[in-house]
């Protein structure tokens, strides 16, 4: 062996994978985009500042994610008095081909705790996702 290599032990599962248990986590389900959303929805007088230490990512990083949602046509931004109010837009849709039949409002319900069962006026599953070219 060379003198200053490496070697590492981690365990491996039956498989030949890495133990998760051994790594930090370096993905997620949620994009940034998404948890902005949620956290408006939650709070919309919500300020850059607390959004990004909620989420863990930079004050700039919520404004160019904010200026995306809005240009996209999923936030509308207010002005109210030295603050910003935002409002979720009704009718949008996921943006990924494969999901563009789910509403974002619908998503987002999973996170806020609005999405009812059937019945109720809001569906409890999303609509079924196109295949791409359909």
């Amino acid at each position: 062996m060379l003198r200053g290599t490496f070697v590492s032990f981690r365990r491996r599962d039956p498989m030949g994978f890495e133990n998760s248990v051994d790594r930090d986590p370096t993905w997620t389900f949620l994009t940034n985009h998404t948890r902005v959303l949620v956290m408006l929805a939650r709070d919309p007088r919500a300020r850059l500042r607390d959004i990004a230490v909620t989420i863990g990512i930079t004050e700039r990083a919520v404004q160019l994610i904010l200026n995306d949602l809005v240009e996209g046509g999923y936030v509308n931004r207010a002005r109210e008095g030295r603050r910003n109010r935002y409002e979720i837009v009704p009718g949008g849709r996921l943006r990924h081909p494969s999901q563009n039949a789910v509403p974002v409002q619908w998503l987002i319900g999973l996170f806020t705790g609005t999405v009812r069962g059937p019945g109720d006026g809001v569906a409890s599953e999303p609509p079924p996702a196109t295949r791409l070219g359909e």
